[in-house]
């Protein structure tokens, strides 16, 4: 008996996290570690640790829980080919940057083609952004209403159709309609963000949402090219049907997108979470945990008053304000690289601004090719953007992340003041518009990891309807305000990002290693902080 109970003392003991009850639970304060103690055996037990990013071994698969929630198997599961899938469909959605990188293609040809005055090629402009600000809202209302899917696959289908549809108008009044209605459907395509952060294990989801984002830049970068091969042979009407391709895609594949995991459970759907979390771990070879997946309580979904409860206020109004001013200066940015390439320098502005005031407004330029060379560079820089934004968003954190990114934008704008030459000129340009780029893609990580799920797709609707708000906006800076003075156009674009910058510094909270918040009901910070994460619960 000696004998027997020596070796056992010589066994080791595996200590498991109840990853079920991890730090979530609201009755105690207990750590959720489970130590299991025999007379007269050793009772000290031994963690095991997982590298970062690696998947639970099938034997430690929640082997003593009984039950589990939907962020406990997305940690279980871990990135696989389901997500690789997920991101190549998603990001489809997202290549709709060819959407709107086409007005700044279109304007200047209708303009010549059918002889409109000035202030009828900028509204042509303004009606997208007035969809997509009416819209934002509804689409992440919908989203959470009746499931992050079938929001995103209506909004596409909605892009689509009436892209396609604008390539067929007769007359100016018909495309200043259909115009409308497609950024009325693109007002609902950033959901895809939503839905792929739902399905995105803790280490993993900063770098992948960063990751689709690619596909903005990629979408850009496309339709400068089709643009320059369309434009000349088949025309306008044959490059807006073209640009819809990707949007196609997403439809001829979008069946393969599953619902939300947290969505079904946060709606009472307990049999169909469970199963979607199944094909998962099918898909990427992990095992399953073990026990019951538990239903959240279930709660009213898609509620305006939510955004302003008394843990998410201020969060909401600030992030309204960041949004508003990424957006603001972002496309700022893009009208102003034209006037002051076509100027040479900042200081060469107001002489030419005489020369243009002299002509009719209905003068009409063709885009040359090099105009074509000018708008591919300056398309070029979101790529330096998503690395600089990837490489530090992990490290600093999201609230940092964009908050270097305002102030190295005001910086850049500030030196614009000086008369420098073309080629420094360029490399300001491309540095403003790379940082500014970049804490736009910090705002879409943020963004969606704040907000639980029952108004995780709304708190992204109005965000990204602010956004809009600040779009329409800048042309009266970057364009009218530049008339007047160039310096005091500068001046509101600097001065916007540092009340910018300190807005983020001033958000409650940093999302940073931490997991989504599945209910509104608890204090930000009682779910799952991540396996891998060492962080005080």
């Amino acid at each position: 008996m000696e004998e027997d109970l020596f070796q056992l003392k010589q066994l080791p003991v595996v200590k498991f996290r109840r990853t079920g009850e991890s730090s979530r639970s609201e009755e105690d304060g207990i750590s959720g570690e489970h130590e299991v103690q025999i007379e007269g055996v050793r009772t000290e037990l031994e963690p095991v640790e997982l590298e970062d990013g690696a998947a639970v071994p099938k034997e430690f698969a929640n082997p003593t829980d009984d039950t589990f929630m939907v962020e406990d198997a997305v940690e279980a599961i871990g990135f696989g080919k389901f997500q690789w899938k997920l991101s190549v469909i998603t990001g489809l959605a997202w290549a709709n940057a060819m959407e709107m990188m086409i007005l700044s293609i279109l304007a200047p040809q209708l303009h010549c083609e059918w002889r409109l005055p000035s202030w009828q090629v900028a509204l042509l402009t303004s009606v997208v952004f007035v969809g997509m600000m009416s819209s934002s809202t509804l689409w992440g209302n919908i989203s959470d209403q009746y499931g992050r899917k079938t929001g995103l696959k209506i909004s596409v289908l909605w892009t689509l159709y009436y892209g396609i549809l604008s390539g067929f108008a007769p007359i100016y009044s018909w495309i200043l309609v259909l115009r409308g209605l497609v950024g009325f459907g693109i007002g609902g395509v950033p959901q895809s963000v939503t839905l792929y952060a739902e399905f995105l294990p803790m280490k993993a989801r900063a770098k992948c949402i960063l990751l689709i984002e690619v596909f903005w830049a990629l979408g850009t970068v496309f339709e400068v090219l089709l643009a320059v091969v369309v434009m000349p042979t088949l025309g306008w009407r044959w490059l807006l049907i073209l640009s819809a391709l990707p949007l196609l895609l997403f439809a001829g594949l979008c069946f393969w997108l599953p619902e939300s995991a947290r969505y079904d459970v946060l709606s009472g759907n307990q049999e169909k979470a469970l199963a979607t979390l199944k094909r998962i771990a099918t898909e990427n070879g992990a095992p399953m945990p073990l026990g019951k997946l538990v239903v959240s309580r279930q709660e009213d979904r898609g509620k305006m008053r939510d955004l302003f409860t008394p843990h998410f206020r201020w969060t909401t109004l600030l992030l309204w304000f960041i949004w508003f001013s990424n957006a603001f200066s972002y496309y700022g940015l893009v009208l102003l690289t034209t006037e002051l390439f076509q100027a040479g320098d900042v200081c060469s502005i107001s002489s030419r601004r005489q020369e243009v005031k002299a002509k009719c407004s209905l003068t009409c330029e063709y885009l040359t090719e090099e105009d074509y060379t000018d708008l591919l560079w300056t398309t070029l820089s979101e790529f330096p953007g998503v690395l600089v934004t990837l490489w530090i968003i992990d490290r600093i954190g999201r609230k940092k992340t964009m908050a270097l990114s305002f102030l190295v934008f005001s910086f850049c704008s500030l030196l614009l003041f000086l008369c420098v030459g073309r080629n420094v000129l360029t490399v300001l340009l491309f540095i403003a518009r790379a940082f500014i780029s970049g804490g736009f893609q910090a705002a879409y990580v943020y963004t969606p990891e704040v907000y639980p799920t029952a108004t995780r797709a709304l708190g992204l609707g109005t965000c990204s309807g602010m956004a809009r708000v600040g779009a329409l906006i800048t042309p009266f800076i970057a364009q009218v305000m530049l008339e007047s003075s160039v310096y005091l156009t500068l001046l509101v674009y600097s001065g916007c990002c540092l009340l910018a910058a300190l807005a983020s510094c001033f958000l409650p909270i940093e999302t940073k290693g931490r997991g989504l918040q599945e209910s509104s009901h608890k204090e930000w910070g009682q779910e799952m902080v991540g396996r891998g994460s060492h962080s005080p619960g």
